[in-house]
């Protein structure tokens, strides 16, 4: 997480300097104005941890150019003088752009980790070994922040979630966590599960919508480019001949239709694009998330994997951070976060979680009090609970979905192209019954025709 650094003076004139983390340049800005509030002192400025080139010299040696993150210009030349070299130019870098490395990349670091601290390597050396292996240069830096700051003796969880932008929230937070358990292994195996199964099903879900999508918008496309531009054309050779076009229905029908076309495209265009910008808008906002979230599990055929794909990512988060003790109620927390659905985590937050702490209700009647777990993870977790064995059910009920959904999702692919196949084969149908509609016609039908 980006890092700031305040400025102010006290009312006492001295002056006051602090470092805090926030998402971006206004919530900083949010963060420190309500700081200088609560500890009564005038804020003067605030200043962003960027990226400095520096180009310096020692002596008769040849010049360095390297790079250092600092808060100001000054605090760079101040570090480079107080080390002896002669400085030749320091310029902040404008631009820093970081993009998010690609997904493989990272578990490819969590599953080699993992591996090698079963191996029982020093966390220090793996992590340098991955700074020396990783090619991809955002998550090559973020891995030797870490390992840097983690030197200085750092508290690990901080370390980490510092680099969420870089690894994803869930994994910066479990692989925090990691290092202060007595269970670091087992954590980066589980977040490694967690990272590739996320993967494939993100990959098979794309299988299953984003190529029939874009085949029926092409199809679409194509009809409407037909009927609008070019079967007006070829039905002009009827309006010439003066023929009753409504001897020909499809055909008079389809060139009635195209006129409409022609004449309203600007409409057409605007009624059709602003809900889907409207709704892009609205989705990407929480509230829009959340509704999406909560009705999405209604959608025939794939509304049931992604409900069952939520439970089984909030099993193996359960299962990797439970430890049977009073302080899992943030590990059910961490766990409905990571499901990837907003209704299902607002559910666990605002009833599971209260009937826990407030009534003093056990797991199994507090999670079914959310309405968001199936009737067999119900029972699994009530079987779980009568045995003191939760823990090892989440686990079982995480492999059980993980089978169930990859098996249901083939043959879901297999339903939609079906489908898809099928409107395929009406639209063709539709547009050879027009064609050879008009393929009938004779001149001698015509008036006037011998």
């Amino acid at each position: 997480m980006p890092e700031f650094r305040i400025e102010g003076i006290s009312t006492a004139g001295k002056a006051i300097q602090g470092v805090i983390e926030a998402e971006n340049g206004r919530v900083a800005k949010q963060k420190a104005q309500q700081m200088a509030s609560q500890r009564k002192f005038r804020l003067m400025r605030i200043l962003p941890r960027a990226t400095f080139l520096y180009k310096v010299q020692r002596g008769a040696e040849k010049p360095i150019i390297g790079e250092q993150k600092a808060f100001s210009r000054e605090e760079v030349q101040d570090a480079l003088s107080k080390m002896g070299f002669r400085i030749l130019s320091v310029r902040k870098k404008l631009l820093n752009l970081k993009l998010k490395p690609p997904h493989a990349e990272i578990v490819t670091f969590v599953r080699v980790s993992a591996d090698l601290i079963r191996q029982k390597l020093p966390y220090n050396e793996i992590l340098q070994l991955m700074v020396n292996d990783i090619e991809n240069k955002t998550l090559r830096d973020a891995i030797k922040e870490i390992n840097n700051e983690l030197k200085q003796g750092k508290d690990s969880e901080k370390v980490f979630v510092k680099q969420e932008a870089v690894l994803g929230k869930f994994a910066a937070h479990m692989l925090g966590l990691a290092s202060k358990s007595g269970n670091m292994a087992e954590i980066y195996d589980s977040t490694a599960k967690f990272l590739e199964r996320k993967a494939e099903f993100r990959k098979n879900l794309k299988s299953a919508l984003i190529m029939p999508a874009v085949t029926l918008i092409a199809l679409f496309g194509a009809c409407v480019y037909y009927v609008g531009f070019i079967f007006p054309d070829m039905a002009e050779v009827f309006v010439r001949l003066k023929v009753d076009m409504r001897q020909f229905p499809m055909t008079w029908a389809s060139l009635q239709f195209s006129y409409f076309m022609q004449e309203n495209i600007l409409l057409i265009l605007i009624i059709t694009l602003i809900p889907i910008l409207f709704a892009a808008r609205f989705f990407s906002t929480e509230k829009g998330r959340f509704i999406r979230d909560k009705y999405i599990w209604r959608i025939p055929v794939l509304g049931s994997l992604l409900h069952k794909m939520a439970i089984e990512i909030f099993c193996r988060v359960f299962y990797a951070l439970y430890s049977g003790a009073g302080e899992n109620i943030d590990v059910i927390k961490m766990a409905a976060e990571a499901c990837g659905n907003k209704y299902m985590e607002h559910q666990i937050k605002t009833i599971a979680v209260p009937m826990m702490i407030e009534r003093g209700s056990g797991i199994t009647e507090a999670f079914e009090a959310c309405g968001v777990f199936t009737k067999t993870a119900i029972s699994r977790f009530h079987s779980g609970a009568e045995t003191g064995t939760v823990k090892h059910t989440a686990l079982q009920l995480a492999e059980y979905y993980e089978r169930e959904t990859s098996y249901k999702m083939r043959n879901a692919i297999d339903f939609i192209q079906l489908q898809v196949n099928l409107i395929i084969m009406v639209v063709l149908t539709a547009l050879t019954l027009v064609s050879s509609e008009t393929a009938a016609f004779h001149p001698s039908t015509a008036p006037g025709g011998h």
